[in-house]
């Protein structure tokens, strides 16, 4: 017989959904965002190097501005 779960109630921010938000959302609204500035600045993005390049130098920084959001709404609304 397996022994039992045992389940916690933590106090706080919920990290999990605070990861779990971030990521859809990034997905949601960084994607286009990426896709739109590839598409509108004038680089050389004709390689695949040099376009996951691009995708992470400008999507890094949206993940971690996405990231602090999500954390600073989930901050302020934990009841």
């Amino acid at each position: 017989m397996p022994e039992p779960v045992e389940t916690t109630t933590p106090e706080g921010v919920d990290y999990g959904w605070v990861m779990q938000v971030t990521f859809v959302a990034t997905i949601l609204v960084g994607a286009p965002v990426v896709a739109l500035l590839s598409l509108t600045l004038s680089l050389d993005l004709s390689s695949w190097g040099a376009r996951a390049e691009f995708a992470i130098r400008v999507g890094a920084p949206i993940w971690f501005l996405t990231a602090i959001v999500v954390f600073a709404y989930a901050k302020r609304n934990q009841t």
